[in-house]
């Protein structure tokens, strides 16, 4: 997982490689990076720096539904190999905002990829790409999904496929044909994805990373939100003996109160909790974000039970209310959507 660093000088944020003169692709700035909520929540991705062969298995709280993360030969996709599935869910949510049709396979420039997820361009981080592409299509998901007492199970991998289309003489990836599962198509066309602050990708630590994630998830633009250590050691999917897990944390507490390095927000520790607080919120500031605020229509409750018959709407309204990150644009098409998904999951009560 990294040592701590202890070099005072030392910037804690990669160099940004982003800020040079040849780089000529204006729309790969106008697609802000975005991740999918799903893998936000669960750690999906390994945040070791040598192969990870361990299988993770998630459920819920009644234990009927179940998450199961395989890895494959090479190992599970690490936390820097998602930074391909964030610059190719950037650029179909960019296509969608804008009204373009899109389709689970892309076709990208390896240079254009490796640019915008602040990579280097030489033979490193070309090698580097192509054993991302490797670990993500290896990786394999297993799920089961119960409706109205019928269990349907999914075996996928996070990409179904990567193929290099052209390849210069010296052996370096020019265009990468790459088609995402549906698992990720769908999250993006439910627009079940949150923007990511672009010094995401100059974190250099991989725990770092998987924090930022799970603030920018569970914290949003609420102000304030807090976790215990050991909820977000699970979370954070560390193999990691709790008391190194402590040591890591702490190391990347003191150096984000020295250097406010963590994008977007502060993580502190207050005796067993971890504390995550929107960047320039004084002390006392309340919320940013109120769900309770919100005011649904009358005949919103009406289309709730026709997607979810059998559940108690008020029950659901509050799932919701919990739920939910950042104030939605159209919070009755929102509320009514998370019903019917709610529904499509458990089924009838």
């Amino acid at each position: 997982m990294g040592e701590i660093t202890k070099e005072p000088d030392r910037s804690p944020l990669l160099p940004d490689r982003q800020d040079q003169g040849d780089f000529f692709v204006c729309d790969i700035f106008d697609a802000a990076p975005k991740g999918d909520m799903a893998s936000m929540a669960h750690p999906i991705f390994s945040l070791s720096t040598k192969p990870d062969h361990r299988i993770r298995r998630y459920e819920d709280e009644s234990g009927k539904n179940y998450l199961e993360v395989r890895p494959s030969t090479d190992g599970l996709a690490t936390i820097h190999d998602r930074d391909v599935l964030i610059y190719c869910i950037s650029q179909v949510m960019a296509a969608i905002n804008d009204g373009k049709p899109v389709s689970k396979v892309l076709r990208l420039k390896a240079f254009d990829l490796l640019k915008a997820t602040n990579r280097t361009t030489d033979g490193r981080g070309y090698d580097g790409l192509r054993n991302a592409l490797t670990r993500l299509q290896g990786t394999q998901i297993e799920t089961n999904i119960v409706t109205d007492s019928i269990e349907q199970l999914d075996i996928f991998s996070i990409i179904n496929r990567a193929r290099i289309v052209r390849e210069t003489r010296d052996g370096r990836m020019q265009e990468i044909e790459l088609e995402l599962s549906d698992w990720v198509f769908n999250a993006i066309q439910a627009h079940e994805v949150l923007t990511l602050h672009r010094n995401y990708f100059r974190l250099r630590k991989p725990l770092e990373r998987r924090i930022y994630e799970i603030a920018r998830k569970y914290c949003g633009h609420k102000g304030e939100w807090r976790i215990t250590i050991e909820a977000l050691q699970r979370k954070c999917g560390s193999a990691s003996s709790q008391r190194e897990f402590r040591r890591l944390l702490n190391g990347i507490v003191e150096t984000d109160i020295a250097h406010s390095h963590i994008p977007d927000y502060s993580v502190r520790v207050e005796g067993n909790m971890v504390v995550f607080r929107t960047r320039g919120l004084p002390a006392s500031a309340p919320l940013a974000y109120d769900p309770s605020s919100i005011r649904l229509k009358s005949g919103t409750y009406e289309q709730a039970r026709d997607v979810a018959p059998g559940w108690d709407v008020y029950f659901l309204e509050q799932e919701w209310r919990d739920w939910i990150t950042e104030p939605p644009v159209n919070p009755d098409a929102a509320f009514v959507g998370f019903c019917r998904k709610y529904y499509q999951k458990r089924g009838a009560p």
